[in-house]
């Protein structure tokens, strides 16, 4: 990690309450449009919580790729695009007055690495379920009876999916995946609630544990792997599908679900007699506590010997992420992971 990034980094975290409230000050003094400064704020440490990852990991397309989702949230908005433009510019501004010149240097590139991203058009997010694509035609009815609260109609025809013979890991990929990227989309482009985002991730969580009694009836091979989030993270279903890949691929997997405190991980690592250690985190400003607990786990000596593999949207943005946070490893996605960890654990 570069010492100049990392004393960036320090100074911006621990004096991030007032620079957060100048930068408020500033966009509201050139945008008057600000009416709910609380949430202002908040989005305003969002913001500074991803450009400090950004920097710590030297990974500025962490912050790049946040603020194209940014644009693409605000575009939502009448005042949307010029709402995006202060805000960067005040952030700019407050920044410079806070930094030598040879420091706000690091933080200038990184911002106008994303103002760059930003003139060459940011497309909306893709169709994640479309009929055109395998299981498509599944997907988009599965996800219309999660939008209109029918969780026993999708229950039914996943039930009913699987038991004509559908693979589950095509369900896993091509269901479950898809529909869940599609609501994220949705939720971005203001047109679910974050109440219905909650509920079809809970309906798709249950549905998920119904197909159990055919998951687990798959043949075991004497591998081994704990599966978790990081203290902090509460988006659990990403890293729970890849436990599920993992038992249908034979291991004999312990997810221990999200927001999990390090010491029990260990713990369980070491009960477990555990080959593999898979970590997930979905939101940037957690990197530093998957560091922080794969560090904890290799000062252990079992977990000199554990293999780690870690996923979630941050290490696919910046795909050499998961180095510099000292794994052994990335999935893309759970096909990938499964791929990586055989030639880790195997070879």
């Amino acid at each position: 990690m570069n010492n100049l990034n990392q004393k960036v980094s320090n100074t911006l975290r621990h004096n991030q309450t007032a620079i957060a409230q100048n930068i408020l000050d500033s966009i509201y003094k050139n945008f008057s449009q600000v009416k709910n400064k609380k949430k202002s704020l908040r989005d305003i440490h969002y913001h500074l919580g991803y450009l400090v990852e950004a920097i710590e990991t030297s990974c500025p397309e962490l912050f790049s790729e946040y603020i194209a989702w940014v644009s693409v949230l605000f575009s939502k908005l009448d005042f949307g695009e010029k709402a995006l433009k202060i805000t960067l510019s005040s952030i700019e501004e407050v920044l410079q007055e806070h930094f030598p010149n040879e420091e706000f240097v690091v933080i200038k590139e990184y911002l106008d690495l994303a103002r760059e991203n930003l003139t060459e058009g940011i497309q909306a997010p893709p169709l994640f379920v479309n009929p055109h694509l395998p299981l498509g035609g599944l997907a988009k009815e599965y996800l219309g009876a999660l939008l209109r609260t029918d969780r026993q109609a999708a229950s039914r025809m996943i039930i009913e999916a699987v038991e004509a013979g559908t693979p589950l890991k095509d369900i896993y990929m091509h269901v479950f995946q898809s529909s869940q990227y599609e609501i994220g989309r949705l939720w971005q482009t203001n047109e679910v609630s974050v109440a219905q985002e909650h509920y079809c991730t809970a309906a798709t969580q249950l549905i998920m544990s119904q197909l159990y009694p055919y998951l687990f009836s798959m043949q075991k091979n004497d591998r081994r792997m704990v599966a978790t989030s990081i203290s902090g993270e509460l988006h659990e279903i990403g890293m729970r599908m890849v436990a599920d890949f993992f038992e249908m691929d034979g291991w004999d997997t312990y997810y221990l679900g999200a927001n999990m405190p390090s010491e029990s991980i260990i713990q369980m690592i070491e009960e477990r007699n555990a080959q593999l250690l898979g970590i997930s985190a979905t939101l940037t400003p957690h990197i530093r506590e998957v560091e922080n607990l794969i560090t904890k786990v290799r000062k252990t000596e079992f977990g000199k010997k554990v293999k780690i593999l870690v996923g979630g949207l941050p290490f696919n943005i910046a795909p050499r992420l998961w180095q510099e946070v000292g794994a052994d490893g990335q999935g893309k996605d759970a096909n990938e992971a499964i791929s990586v960890a055989k030639t880790l654990v195997y070879e």
